[in-house]
């Protein structure tokens, strides 16, 4: 089958508990990682979101520029692929972990605003917006919410209520020339599957729901043809 998957993963791996399970969101990183990559100079130039930036990442916040912050943000910018990576405050930095504070504080009720339909049994939850995906059985949480990565602009994961149609355990995409393990499809060619991607790596999926690969794993092992999805909310940067 021909797919609009995006690039997923090239190795198959996983493992998972089918219990409830957290979201665990990065909001610090360690000053060193990343050192394995061309070292990238740092920039003396402090960002828009140079204040923003040194409080999410436990600098000491002072608007001002400093060779430690400059680290700190290379190392985080590293870490998920945002480019490039000179260590600047900027808004691409900023709205990833703007991201990553609004889904530590969906918490175990991502569902508050009650988006997602509580009267279809099982379902599929993605809200685009916070970039996080959830499994609930009416109003009962089931699995979730976890983080996700979805369609970048101009290739935007449609929005609406949706249904699982088809499902491969190792599909490969013949557009993407890469494996989507755990694929299962919802809507034209657009699915949920595995990925080694960072789930917080801009700009985006090619309009499918990539999930790492203990999530996918567990979506699958939840969910079967026929099964709802929606789909709503909007994506950051699109």
């Amino acid at each position: 089958m021909r797919t609009r998957g995006p690039g997923g993963a090239r190795r198959w791996r996983g493992g998972v508990a089918l219990a409830v399970t957290g979201l665990v969101v990065p909001l610090t990183t360690a000053v060193g990682a990343g050192t394995a990559q061309a070292a990238t100079a740092c920039t003396t130039k402090a960002g828009p979101y140079q204040k923003q930036v040194e409080k999410f990442l436990g600098r000491p916040v002072d608007g001002r520029q400093s060779p430690a912050d400059c680290r700190a943000v290379q190392s985080f910018q590293r870490q998920h692929g945002i480019t490039p990576d000179m260590g600047y405050a900027g808004p691409l930095t900023w709205r990833t972990m703007d991201t990553m504070i609004q889904q530590r504080a969906a918490g175990k009720n991502p569902n508050k605003a009650g988006k997602c339909p509580v009267n279809k049994g099982r379902i599929a939850c993605v809200d685009l917006t916070r970039q996080l995906s959830w499994v609930q059985d009416g109003a009962k949480l089931v699995y979730g919410p976890v983080p996700v990565r979805t369609g970048r602009d101009g290739a935007e994961t449609r929005t609406g209520l949706k249904r699982i149609y088809h499902r491969n355990v190792k599909h490969w995409s013949t557009i993407y020339k890469v494996w989507m393990p755990y694929s299962q499809f919802f809507d034209g060619g657009q699915a949920f599957h595995s990925t080694d991607k960072s789930m917080w790596n801009p700009p985006g999926s090619g309009g499918c729901v990539n999930m790492r690969p203990k999530d996918a794993k567990a979506y699958w092992n939840l969910l079967k043809n026929g099964d709802d999805v929606y789909v709503y909310g909007r994506k950051p940067g699109t």
